[in-house]
C-alpha cells in the first residue's frame, strides 16, 4: 500500500499554547466517491494561530484537542471505485470545508453558507497538519503541471481572496482600496487587479508591508495616521487621487478604525466588502451608507467556482503567490512556524507534510 512505512504524524491543539504531535491512524476511505491525499505543503492561516493564541474565534471553542491547518495541498495516492476525475499520483489543491449538500444554501449555490458546514480544524473537525487527509473528491482540485505543491497550499487563501473581491463586483477600469496588507488583502488586491482595476490602493498601518504591497501588485498605498475615519478617508482620496471615492473598498483587516474609514471612502452608489474579521460589534457609520446608497456586503470563505477560478490566476501567472512564501519548514517545526507567524516575522509560511524532505 501506499501509505506503509509513511507517517500520520498529527500537529495537535490540546488548549491554548499546548500543542502536541502525535501519530494518528491512516483514515480509510468510507465511500466509493473519497480520496486518500499525502499531505505535501499546509499555509499557516491567522485562524489557525487565533485558535492556538485563544482557544476560540466567536462561538467556535476548542474544547477537546484538534488538529490544526487547513491551507494543503497533497498527492492523491487512493481514489474509491466512483472516482473518475483524479488517479493516484494527481496533485490537488484541498478545499478544506465539506457541506451538507442538501440544504437551501447548497442547492442554490451558496454552499459556503451550509449550517453544517464541517470545516478543517474548526472545531470539533480535525484539520490538515497531518500525513493523510481523506476527502470527497469533488472537492480536490487537480493541479496543472505549471503550478507547485507550494502554490498548491496558497490556493485556499487566493479563493478567499477570489470570494471577497467577486462580493465587490469589480469591473475593468474600476477604482479599488483594500484595507489591510496581510496576505487575503496582499491577495485581494492581486485578484483585483486580475479582474482589470485600473487603480489598487493597500492600505496598512505598517510600511514594510506596504513596500510589499507595491511589488506585489498595487498601484498605490497608503500609510494609515492616528486620525479620525473622516479624516484618514479623505488624506486616502487625496494621495491617491480618488476624488469622488473609490468604486469599490474591501476591509481585509477586521480592525474598528479601517471598518469606519472604509465606509466614509466608497464613492456613492459603490460597493464595500468586509472580508476580515474582528470584534464581534463596532461602531459603524450608518449614516453615510444610507445617504451614499452604498451596497455593503459581508464574505465567508469561498463558494462554487472560486477554488478554480483561483487555481486558473495562479497557473495564467496573473497572480504570483509565490512570492507570499517566506519560508518552508519541516513538520517538526510547525510550533515554532506558528509563533513566527503570530509575532509578524513572515507574510506565509508553509510546513511540510511529515512524510515531505525539506532541503
Amino acid at each position: 500500500m501506499a501509505t506503509e512505512g509513511k507517517s500520520n504524524l498529527s500537529f495537535i491543539l490540546n488548549k491554548v499554547h499546548d500543542v502536541t504531535f502525535q501519530d494518528k491512524p491512516v483514515p480509510e476511505l468510507k465511500s466509493d466517491r473519497e480520496v486518500l491525499v499525502a499531505v505535501n505543503y499546509t499555509g499557516i492561516c491567522g485562524s489557525d494561530v487565533h485558535y492556538y493564541d485563544h482557544g476560540a474565534i466567536g462561538h467556535f471553542v476548542v474544547k477537546d484537542p484538534m488538529v490544526l491547518g487547513h491551507e494543503s495541498a497533497g498527492t492523491i495516492v487512493s481514489a474509491g471505485s466512483a472516482v473518475t476525475t483524479l488517479k493516484v499520483g494527481d496533485r490537488v489543491a484541498l478545499e478544506p470545508g465539506y457541506p451538507c449538500r442538501h440544504c437551501e444554501p447548497c442547492l442554490s449555490g451558496h454552499y459556503n453558507l451550509c449550517p453544517e458546514m464541517a470545516f478543517a480544524a474548526t472545531p470539533p473537525y480535525d484539520g490538515t497538519l497531518t500525513g493523510f487527509w481523506k476527502a470527497p473528491s469533488d472537492f480536490c482540485y487537480k493541479l496543472p503541471d505549471n503550478v507547485s505543491l507550494q502554490e498548491g497550499a496558497l490556493i485556499e487563501p487566493l479563493a478567499v481572496a477570489v470570494h471577497i473581491t467577486k462580493q465587490a463586483e469589480i469591473k475593468p477600469g474600476q477604482t479599488v482600496v483594500v484595507m489591510g496588507a496581510g496576505p487575503v488583502g496582499l491577495l485581494c488586491a492581486a485578484v483585483a487587479k486580475a479582474y482589470g482595476a485600473s487603480k489598487v490602493v493597500s492600505v496598512d498601518i505598517v510600511q514594510s508591508k506596504l513596500d510589499f504591497a507595491k511589488e506585489f501588485g498595487s498601484t498605490h498605498t497608503y500609510m494609515s495616521q492616528r486620525v479620525s475615519a473622516e479624516e484618514n478617508a479623505a488624506n486616502i482620496k487625496k494621495q491617491c487621487d480618488l476624488p469622488d471615492g473609490a468604486d469599490a473598498v474591501i476591509d481585509a483587516s477586521g480592525a474598528e478604525p479601517s471598518i469606519q474609514a472604509s465606509i466614509h471612502l466608497v464613492r456613492r452608489g459603490g460597493f464595500y466588502v468586509q472580508g476580515g474579521m474582528g470584534k464581534p460589534d463596532i461602531n459603524f457609520p450608518i449614516m453615510t451608507l444610507c445617504i451614499n446608497e452604498i451596497t455593503a456586503k459581508g464574505s465567508f470563505r469561498y463558494g462554487s467556482g472560486d477554488y478554480k477560478l483561483a487555481i486558473e490566476l495562479v497557473a495564467s501567472g496573473k497572480v504570483n503567490v509565490k512570492k507570499l512564501i517566506s519560508q518552508t519548514v519541516p513538520f517538526k517545526k510547525a510550533e515554532e512556524a506558528f509563533k513566527k507567524v503570530k509575532e509578524g516575522q513572515v507574510i506565509k509560511i508553509l510546513i511540510a507534510g511529515p512524510n515531505e524532505k525539506v532541503e
